[in-house]
């Protein structure tokens, strides 16, 4: 079982300059802790302050080493040619392997900031996965729809081979990552019984296209306090305001051991890497759940 994260990126406060620190020092905090991979997400015309995928990640990699990185991205929003060439700079400037995180994105907000709707989207996104891995791979493509293209080449192409993760949670986006993908990454909001379902399901996709799975990860967002009582003195007061919609049977909070339980059960499960997330507001908290996930690494290990 690997321990990624995906750094939270968007805050309420008015300092951007303070809670672009704070994205930093939390980059930092996950390589001090030795966890296995570092992402950023994707968002556009929000609110609030949402750091931007790219810039963000560039820095981050300055903080980071040969261990995977990579980034979100919301492809049909994106036109692939850009998207290959912004992987081929980040790719090179980071010392180990890229993996793109893509799903398909939703909303009438994001969509209409771009002047698109969301009833293409399939197709921008799978016409968008052949088009970023031909050119990371370093082909010349040429593509008529949806994306019009004509002999186009990137350089730099990434130095090594492009990694592509493809989340969903339906049959058919499920259905998506066994076909296109390398890896499928279910979300933050299944409980533990829906992600043993969407498991299954990516599992049969997988076989009903001759693929073997290998990456199979899932979101989950946490808090790991001193010990369960500490955990829930952070993470209770923001489960109670209805964190994000969830059921308050997915996110994973608790001690060290707690935590490291619930993670391990997802590793019986099939899940190959969990990329966490953290729930609570409070920055210092964030630093030192940071911290303990280190223990709950070793806990897994020692388990293996």
């Amino acid at each position: 079982m690997k321990i990624g994260t995906s750094l939270r990126t968007g805050y309420g406060l008015p300092d951007v300059r303070q809670t672009a620190r704070w994205v930093i020092e939390r980059g930092r905090a996950a390589r001090d802790a030795g966890l296995d991979s570092l992402f950023v997400g994707d968002h556009h015309n929000v609110p609030v302050p949402y750091y931007q995928n790219v810039p963000m990640l560039g820095r981050l990699l300055a903080e980071w080493d040969e261990r995977p990185a990579g980034a979100l991205f919301l492809l049909p929003l994106w036109h692939p040619v850009l998207v290959a060439e912004q992987i081929g700079t980040l790719a090179s400037i980071a010392s180990g392997p890229f993996v793109m995180q893509c799903a398909l994105g939703g909303g009438r907000e994001q969509f209409g900031a771009f002047g698109l709707t969301t009833k293409d989207r399939v197709a921008r996104f799978e016409a968008g996965v052949d088009i970023v891995r031909r050119l990371c791979a370093g082909e010349a493509v040429t593509a008529e729809h949806p994306y019009r293209v004509e002999n186009v080449r990137i350089a730099p192409v990434p130095p090594e081979p492009l990694t592509v993760w493809i989340g969903g949670s339906v049959p058919a986006a499920i259905d998506r990552a066994a076909r296109l993908g390398d890896a499928f990454l279910a979300g933050p909001e299944a409980t533990p019984a829906e992600a043993r379902q969407l498991i299954d399901t990516y599992r049969e996709a997988c076989a009903r296209h001759g693929r073997t799975p290998e990456t199979i990860a899932i979101r989950r967002d946490i808090h790991v306090g001193a010990d369960d009582a500490d955990a829930d003195r952070v993470a209770g007061p923001v489960l109670a305001r209805g964190y994000r919609g969830f059921d308050p049977a997915a996110p994973v909070t608790g001690g060290v051991s707690r935590v490291a339980a619930a993670f391990a059960d997802l590793g019986d499960m099939g899940y190959t890497d969990v990329i966490v997330r953290h729930l609570a507001d409070d920055h210092t908290e964030v630093l030192r759940s940071f911290e303990r996930l280190a223990e709950v690494r070793a806990q897994l290990q020692t388990a293996r």
